[in-house]
């Protein structure tokens, strides 16, 4: 029997039975067609494989990922993450679309066509997030109807704004729900709910929202299971308790690993979905288990049944590994093919540009000056309670604390709480909104930092603690067409440039990575403290992310989904 590849002595991973066993491998068009002992004597292949005992394990699946979060374009991606065994992803790409609308969706899924790794796209659901923020664009009914006739799109992305959906029948999440339950009826739903338990967790379930990849607690995730969640677990949900409870009660069906946000330098250093797979092994996970969460259960989800097993007529994408405690990948094959050898890796070749001309010329803000960082205030002089933002070192959660401040002259004297500033100015040329707060906690303690890249509007967020160090890294953005730049003392530490709709840049990936490393690390010098500040900082700027945020509208409690005064009168809170 004819066929294109034979690989022989490998220990196969059969994902029905959770197990290894020795066998050989046959490949044709693509596809495996034989799983079993028997070898050359049945087999005339244009290609032979000697595993010589390696594990083989289907390629790993990444169902809730956003490209964006790595800077860099699908391409480079694709070549990043197929080094880290990562054969078919889900992206939704809605921080493009906060930038650019349903154009973004269609011009990142234009610019992963050619890519190696298979990419089917999620539908942003939650563009904008909330209505208390501006963005450059939003995707509506009429644009999810032309995403699902024009595109692949495998799911409606992450819906966000869970206050919207139990609070606002008519709302705009509410209706997209109907609409695409009625209209598309097999269409996977996916899911953002923090810390939601009881009725409200039952009322996004009952509204047609059944995973969740948000930081999982032990009752959160007992609650979201026992109510026919499916859950997806990402690195900081990976606890000892949590990994414990996964191990140890009979759950295996029901959640699956994946990244959500990987930052650049942590895809060159450490891995991607793989790190995951490690990580659960080191923490006591079987490699059977780990491997299982990492293939077959996301595959099952997102109803991708022709992947995530090594069996007759499934897509012949897998792995070779030298040790399976240590997932060490040897090789990556796509569809039978090589793309990924560890003793041989390939070159990046980098094209540029990649989007149109008009993606690159995104941000409409003119320079800002040290006035701009002063907070007027139209109550009268005197002593008020102030609401501070309070970073935490372990999540992109924040807290509320509250701390007196003075109003001099018409302006808050920020400077004497002991707090730095946050600062967020629109970007996009619509209504030239601004908002100012307080930040406190595990953030930077001197200098500044100045970004475009802010889920998930992506406006212009500036933190600082003195208004030159603030004037001179938010110029450096704006001159750069966005990006990420750390300032101290006048002088500019680490810059990115992200000039991709203020979000994205075409360098490299190994210049990229550098770049952010460089960055992690200036953040750190200045007295961040988070096990991912480029992420904490990021999210400061998300009102669907508890508890305290920030957007071009005011301070949003995230928890009552509402603007709240910076100021009110002491002890009135």
């Amino acid at each position: 029997m004819n066929t294109d590849q034979l690989i022989l002595n490998a220990k196969v991973y059969n994902s029905y039975y959770k197990r290894f066993e020795t066998a050989n491998v046959a490949v044709k068009e693509g596809r495996f067609l034989y799983v079993g002992p028997l070898g050359a004597e049945t087999f005339v292949a244009a290609e032979i494989i000697d595993a010589k005992g390696q594990y083989l394990v289907p390629g790993l699946i990444d169902i809730h990922l956003h490209i964006e979060s790595t800077m860099i374009t699908p391409e480079t991606f694709s070549y990043g993450i197929l080094q880290h065994g990562v054969t078919t992803i889900v992206p939704e790409p809605h921080e493009m679309a906060n930038v650019f609308g349903v154009e973004g969706v269609h011009e990142m899924i234009r610019a992963s066509r050619d890519c190696q790794v298979d990419m089917f796209y999620a539908i942003p659901s939650s563009v904008p997030a909330t209505p208390l923020e501006t963005t450059g664009g939003s995707i509506e009914i009429s644009d999810i109807d032309e995403l699902m006739e024009t595109q692949r799109m495998i799911c409606l992305g992450e819906v966000m704004n869970f206050v919207d959906v139990i609070r606002d029948p008519g709302g705009k999440s509410n209706r997209i729900l109907q609409h695409v339950r009625s209209r598309y009826p097999g269409l996977v739903i996916e899911g953002h709910t923090p810390k939601l338990l009881d009725l409200d967790l039952h009322q996004l379930i009952y509204a047609g929202i059944d995973s969740d990849h948000t930081h999982q607690s032990i009752e959160g995730l007992t609650a979201r299971i026992a109510a026919g969640m499916f859950i997806e677990i990402q690195e900081k949900s990976m606890t000892p308790e949590v990994v414990d409870y996964l191990i140890g009660h009979p759950v295996s069906e029901h959640f699956c690993f994946v990244t959500d946000d990987v930052m650049t330098d942590s895809l060159v250093q450490t891995g991607h979905l793989d790190h995951l797979v490690r990580k659960a092994i080191a923490m006591g996970m079987t490699p059977e288990d780990a491997v299982y969460a990492a293939t077959f259960t996301p595959a099952r989800r997102m109803k991708l049944d022709d992947r995530g097993v090594v069996a007759p007529n499934k897509t012949a994408d897998y792995l070779l590994l030298s040790d399976l405690d240590s997932f060490a990948i040897e090789a990556v094959y796509k569809r039978g093919l090589q793309v990924y050898d560890r003793k041989q890796p390939q070159s990046q070749v980098v094209r540029e540009p990649q989007f149109p001309a008009h993606f690159y010329k995104s941000v409409q803000l003119e320079p800002l000056a040290e006035v701009d960082f002063s907070v007027p205030s139209e109550l009268p002089d005197g002593s008020y309670g102030a609401r501070v933002m309070m970073v935490n070192n372990v999540s992109t959660f924040t807290e509320e604390k509250h701390v007196e401040a003075r109003v001099k002259d018409g302006l808050l004297q920020w400077q004497e709480t002991g707090c730095g500033l946050i600062a967020t100015f629109e970007r996009y040329g619509k209504n030239g909104n601004r908002a100012y707060g307080l930040i406190g906690g595990d953030t930077i303690k001197r200098g500044a930092v100045a970004t475009t890249y802010s889920h998930d509007n992506h406006n212009l967020l500036v933190v600082g603690h003195n208004a030159a160090d603030m004037v001179l890294a938010a110029n450096t953005v704006i001159a750069e067409q966005g990006g990420f730049c750390v300032v101290c003392d006048g002088e500019v530490l680490a810059l990115l440039a992200l000039p991709v709709g203020g979000i994205l840049t075409e360098a490299p990936l190994v210049e990229t990575a550098e770049l952010v490393l460089a960055l992690r690390t200036a953040m750190e010098s200045l007295g961040y403290n988070h096990y991912n500040p480029i992420m904490s900082i990021s999210t400061h700027s998300l009102p669907v992310s508890p508890a305290l945020k920030i957007t071009d509208h005011g301070l949003i409690d995230v928890g009552a989904g509402k603007v709240v005064p910076l100021l009110f009168p002491l002890g009135k809170a």
